[in-house]
């Protein structure tokens, strides 16, 4: 019995230390798996930095190409607003007397009618015509000063562009289009419009031509010899 049972221990042993092995052998084939693995782990995240290098470089590239567009377009920005700020400022300086100077027409006009009503010889009369003539005369030399010009068409053709037609007229002695009288000047400020000429235009007359004396009939002629 005690040999059988030694024998049977021994056996358990070869088998216990048989068993050992092999799971120190899977062990290490285990762990070598895992070192490999971990070297090649660690040759990747070698790599790793360059590559995002390289990809945080490109969006730098890409960010500054953005950033130089941007930059491109506000500053062709700026310039049109300073080519639009400087035109109206010039316009602002050329033409910021239109208002002004449309209510001053109306006094230049009162003067001149008052200038052509006052007919009469009387001293009373002429001196007023005389001051009024004054006044008008100082008007267009501030006029003058501004770049403010009147229009009187008197014998000019006829411009749609700075005149009004007010009635037309026909008129042998001139050619058609042509302006007969003008009932209001018009006035411009540095070129620009501030209001038309009221004229009368001349409109070529009709010639109506004289009938021609018509030969008498055959029938009428028989008539009168019988």
């Amino acid at each position: 019995m005690s040999n059988k049972q030694d024998a049977s221990e021994a056996q358990s042993d070869s088998d216990l230390i048989e068993e050992v092995l092999e799971q120190a052998v899977e062990e290490d084939i285990e762990n070598a798996a895992v070192t490999e693995e971990e070297v090649v782990n660690e040759e990747l995240v070698e790599e790793d930095p360059l590559a995002d290098l390289q990809k945080q470089l490109k969006l730098a590239e890409k960010k500054a190409e953005e950033n130089w567009d941007k930059a491109v377009r506000t500053l062709a920005e700026m310039e049109n607003l300073k080519r639009r700020t400087t035109k109206d400022l010039e316009s602002a300086h050329k033409y910021g007397l239109e208002k002004f100077a449309k209510e001053l027409l109306s006094v230049i006009d009162s003067l001149e009618l008052g200038i052509q009503a006052s007919t009469s010889d009387a001293p009373e009369v002429v001196s007023l015509r005389e001051g009024s003539e004054l006044t008008i005369k100082q008007f267009e030399s501030v006029f003058a000063k501004f770049n403010i010009e009147a229009i009187d068409p008197k014998g000019q053709p006829f411009n749609p562009e700075l005149h009004q037609a007010m009635t037309m007229q026909p008129s042998a002695d001139v050619d058609a289009n042509t302006v007969l009288n003008v009932f209001q000047k018009g006035y411009v400020l540095n070129g620009r419009l501030i209001r038309p000429a009221m004229v009368v235009v001349s409109q070529a007359v009709k010639v109506v031509e004289p009938e021609q004396d018509k030969p008498e009939d055959d029938s009428t002629n028989l008539d009168e010899q019988a």
